[in-house]
């Protein structure tokens, strides 16, 4: 007689009845949390986001400069010919001097705005790299995750290449008999066949979900902790997609980033406008040399006066009022009056994409939440499906096809189960993005249902899931 193929038999031939299932034993698994920190600490595209702040903050002390004092230097050295015709007299010396000058700006608008505009940029680039460092919990939770996902595609993909491999000797023991004819020798070696392709292109997945955690950490991973199936699996807290929306109003750290580069243009537009202003600045200057170097005549022809040093003190107010520069500043502010557009336009369209992408993502977790338990159920009665199916195929009343049909259902609802299950934690995350409350304690908080233990051929599957299936078939009339 045919036995009952169940899915605890399907593992447990996965598992241990396979060549390609046997794996040497695995170094202690790593955490969720730990990975991060990894990424934290090696992730070079955060290491990037922060030089570039690094750089960008600059600005400020750039343009603050332009509002402080300045002081110069310097000297001259020259080859003086003088010739004086009375009386007549040629000399040739070495004339040299040496000047300082300090200037103080009282009134430059222009670079007033400047600074402010570069005030905005600083913060600007500070929230863009904070909206790095928040992306890059994201990142690792999606690379973490899809690890898992692709483990327990690969376990259920290989239980079910054990369960078309059992059907198919089971297949060629009843040809061999003559309980069946040759076509459900086919069939079976078709799914067979099929299921074993699947299941190398699933271990390829698993290798490929590994090198992104490399790329994101530079660190090579032998395992990971996987998570258990009493996740609570609960709606947004607040449940209210509204509330959701103000929050990403208020919180995004993308959409306040645009906030600031909003005002900077504004500042601009206004250091741009200023450029028709006067300017005001006190100049204090002193100067010391001998008079051929700095430029003073002899009033009385003396020849002996041109081998004396002069010394010069200077302090004043220089005013410079801007008449005509050729259309530039006109040109300038036009030009700035177009970006301030371009970047309110930017915001605006940043704002819509993100109360969408609040919206879809409060949405996609509910849904989420209803699937986890009807994916699971969907397993439940697949599982009965299939037992069903193989006792009507031994009595006669079902073939190979409905049976083959009914395991091939039953793999597929477990592998959209766990997809669900990882869609609903990774939609979780994003929704947390969108609102700008994405931080580490969210996955300190996941890490919390971590099984040090995972072993994916066998934790692929909800516990007491046989037990369920067991009592609803027994259920059914």
């Amino acid at each position: 007689m045919l036995r009952k193929l169940s899915l605890a038999v399907a593992v447990s031939c996965a598992s241990n009845g396979m060549a390609w299932a046997a794996e040497a034993p695995l170094s202690t698994k790593t955490d969720l949390v730990s990975v991060y920190q990894e990424a934290v600490d090696n992730n070079a595209d955060l290491a990037a986001a922060v030089a570039q702040y690094g750089a960008q903050k600059e600005v400020v002390p750039q343009a603050r400069a332009g509002l402080l004092p300045n002081l110069s230097g310097g000297a001259n050295v020259a080859s003086v010919r003088t010739a004086v015709d009375q009386p007549s007299l040629t000399t040739n010396r070495d004339a040299h001097s040496y000047q300082a000058t300090l200037a103080q700006p009282l009134f430059r608008a222009d670079r007033w705005f400047q600074f402010q505009a570069a005030k905005d940029v600083n913060e600007q680039a500070a929230l863009q790299l904070s909206a790095t460092e928040q992306n890059l919990i994201l990142q690792t939770a999606n690379s973490y995750f899809n690890v898992l996902r692709s483990q327990d595609n690969l376990a259920s993909t290989k239980a079910e290449e054990a369960a078309f491999k059992r059907q198919l000797d089971q297949s060629n023991e009843r040809f061999d008999v003559g309980l069946s004819d040759k076509t459900d020798v086919l069939n079976s070696q078709a799914s067979y066949d099929t299921a074993r392709a699947n299941r190398i292109v699933a271990q390829r997945q698993v290798d490929d979900a590994f090198e992104a955690l490399v790329t994101l950490t530079n660190r090579r991973y032998n395992s990971i902790q996987g998570i258990s199936h009493n996740l609570p699996i609960l709606p947004p807290a607040p449940n209210d997609a509204k509330a959701w929306v103000e929050t990403a109003a208020r919180q995004n750290l993308n959409l306040l980033a645009s906030n600031y580069a909003v005002s900077a243009a504004e500042q601009t537009l206004k250091q741009r406008k200023a450029g028709h202003a006067p300017t005001l600045d006190a100049v204090a200057k002193y100067e010391k040399g001998d008079n051929d170097a700095l430029g003073f005549s002899n009033p009385n022809n003396l020849p002996q006066a041109y081998g004396g040093n002069v010394e010069q003190t200077t302090v004043g107010l220089q005013l410079s009022i801007p008449i005509y520069s050729g259309g530039l500043i006109n040109s300038q502010v036009r030009q700035s009056y177009a970006q301030l557009d371009q970047t309110e336009q930017q915001r605006e369209s940043l704002r819509r994409s993100i109360v969408e992408n609040t919206r879809d993502l409060h949405r996609a977790v509910n849904t989420d939440v209803e699937q986890v338990q009807a994916r699971k159920q969907s397993i439940i009665s697949n599982q009965s499906a299939v037992e069903a199916t193989e006792i009507g195929y031994q009595v006669g009343t079902r073939n190979i096809v409905d049976v083959l049909d009914a395991q091939r259902s039953l793999y597929t609802s477990v592998r959209d189960y766990n997809n669900t299950r990882y869609d609903y934690i990774l939609d979780n995350l994003r929704l947390k993005q969108q609102a700008g409350t994405l931080n580490p304690g969210d996955l300190q908080d996941l890490a919390r249902w971590l099984k040090p233990d995972y072993n994916p051929d066998k934790d692929f599957l909800p516990p007491d899931l046989a037990k369920a299936a067991a009592e609803q078939l027994k259920a059914r009339p």
